[in-house]
């Protein structure tokens, strides 16, 4: 069988409702991803800039707003705070440091009781995390 040489086999026209309806699924499906929450501890930190950190080992802490603490993304009482920081001091062969990753609403208080504790459980120094300041807005000392 001869087929003629100006056939136009799959030449139909472009249909365009499949690619729009995957478009949309695509959109609403983004859409809702954006919309779930995301785990974690919302903090409104400090700004800062130029301080000091350390380069020896560390060991994190937090406090929200409302006076929790948090350690080891779980949210423990004081006296469980105070016997992990003191495991970890232990378990270290170095001195640790403590890094308290506080918001800004917190206490002067509470941040004084969480140096305290860490103090008895073995730990000495004690840092405040901050977020760097922007470089338009750096902080200048006199």
């Amino acid at each position: 069988m001869k087929f003629p040489r100006n056939s136009k086999l799959l030449r139909s026209p472009f249909d365009a409702a499949p690619f729009a309806a995957v478009f949309f699924l695509l959109v609403i499906f983004l859409l809702l991803g954006a919309l779930l929450p995301t785990p974690g501890l919302r903090l409104q930190v400090p700004v800062a800039g130029d301080l000091p950190g350390t380069d020896g080992p560390t060991v994190a802490m937090a406090i929200d707003q409302s006076g929790r603490y948090f350690y080891a993304n779980q949210m423990v009482a004081r006296e469980a705070l105070g016997k992990a920081l003191q495991a970890a001091s232990k378990a270290s062969p170095e001195p640790l440091t403590l890094v308290i990753h506080a918001d800004r609403a917190v206490t002067y208080d509470s941040l004084v009781q969480v140096t305290l504790l860490a103090q008895s459980a073995g730990i000495t120094n004690t840092l405040l995390a901050t977020l760097p300041a922007d470089r338009g807005n750096r902080v200048q000392l006199p």
